[in-house]
């Protein structure tokens, strides 16, 4: 009996599956992500059927901002030693069960545990995607210098929120059950992604003996502490913006503009959310002070458009407003990033941006519900123009003082 030898792959071999991997990974994390937005102009219809306050929405939303950060913290270093591939698979599962509950349990507190759940699976699939995508396109592309793989995984990220918005308001202005079709479809693109990502070679050696579990540990920056400070502040800001898209954008649509479009309603989260991917893009070998200085001037005029859109009763500047928060935020989130990391040493990188995910995730909660216990007692106008007047008087210095701090440190 003749005995077969596999000889072992060629470079290019190797070169080519890991760059297939690496698209791959970023349409499953772009799957995902617009997964977790799939319900934000649905939360209308939820609202009408059930009848329930605007409040709960921001509830239910803060349920996903939970399960982000818990997961985060307790899971978003796994593959570091569980390997990229095996956290990948678990958190797409986990995100096809969310979406069964969704379809299962679609009253509230089925929503509150679809959420939870939804934002477990992306607080652990966030990171591990994002150098899953570095590590595989390193092997592909050994000359690049990690700028694209940072570009492809933030437009996955970035991108993907808006596209869930947009794929749901479609849907739910069109089929005749918006509540069931919107998570069947994307049930099925999960289990695609799922069945890819098997596929996909592994590029973390597992070790022989296995640590002993800990939670990602989080930490301050040693020195300079001013800057981590600024950028902290400038991402909590800009998720805050992020958060009124994601929750009661439709609700402002219906109940101040008067506009019951459910297309219109993704429409307006995807204008905000594919600004802000196109803007990373557009401007990544801008210097560091200039990227600063558009990004305040963007989400300083998109919140004054933010601002009077409610006023002049004009969705089309309401549309405006979320273009240019969008775009702004998204610069300002990039450079809050590399300010960050560049205060602390290597070892201690993953420590230092855990805690500025962290202070970002609060900005996207705490403020949304503060805006819907709001919403109980203002009028919707006064509570809009209210949190663009806040936003916007916080942003500009925030985004001022890390200028000037990351200039005097250059």
């Amino acid at each position: 009996m003749a005995l077969l030898i596999t000889a072992p792959p060629t470079t290019a071999t190797r070169s080519r599956r890991h760059r297939t991997g690496s698209w791959v990974i970023a349409s499953a994390f772009l799957v995902v992500m617009a997964f977790s937005t799939v319900p934000t102009p649905l939360y209308a219809l939820y609202q009408a059927r059930d009848g329930f306050a605007t409040i709960v929405v921001t509830v239910v939303f803060a349920a996903y901002a939970v399960g982000v950060v818990a997961s985060l913290y307790l899971a978003g270093h796994l593959s570091d030693w569980m390997g990229r591939r095996r956290v990948l698979l678990a958190s797409v599962l986990v995100e096809l069960l969310a979406a069964a509950v969704f379809l299962v349990w679609p009253d509230v507190s089925g929503l509150l545990v679809a959420r939870l759940l939804c934002g477990l699976g992306v607080g652990a699939l966030t990171a591990t995607a994002t150098a899953h995508i570095g590590e595989l396109r390193a092997v592909a592309a050994p000359h690049e210098d990690g700028r694209t793989a940072t570009v492809v995984a933030g437009f996955a990220n970035l991108g993907g929120l808006g596209l869930g918005t947009l794929v749901s308001g479609v849907l739910a202005q069109w089929v005749t059950a918006p509540l069931v079709v919107p998570y069947v479809v994307f049930a099925v693109l999960l289990a695609v992604a799922a069945t890819a990502i098997a596929f996909v070679p592994e590029t973390v050696e597992r070790p022989q003996v296995r640590p002993a579990y800990r939670p990602q540990r989080v930490a301050l920056p040693p020195t300079d502490r001013g800057t981590f400070l600024s950028a902290g502040a400038a991402a909590f800001l800009g998720f805050a913006i992020f958060g009124l898209f994601t929750s009661l954008a439709p609700t402002f649509l219906i109940g101040t503009l008067h506009e019951p479009s459910r297309l219109v309603a993704g429409a307006v989260t995807f204008a905000a959310f594919g600004s802000a991917a196109a803007a990373q893009v557009l401007t990544m070998r801008l210097p560091a002070r200039l990227q600063l200085r558009l990004s305040t001037l963007l989400i300083g005029a998109g919140l004054i458009a933010m601002a009077v859109a409610p006023i002049a009763a004009s969705l089309p500047l309401f549309i405006v407003a979320g273009v240019l928060t969008g775009g702004g935020v998204g610069i300002q989130f990039r450079s809050a990033i590399a300010a960050a990391a560049a205060l602390a040493a290597p070892a201690q990188r993953g420590e230092v941006l855990a805690a500025l995910f962290l202070i970002a995730y609060a900005g996207l909660t705490v403020p949304v519900l503060l805006l819907g216990v709001a919403l109980t007692v203002l009028p919707s106008t006064a509570v809009l123009i209210g949190f663009a007047a806040i936003v916007l008087a916080a942003s500009i210095p925030a985004n001022n003082a890390m200028s000037r701090r990351m200039s005097a440190g250059a």
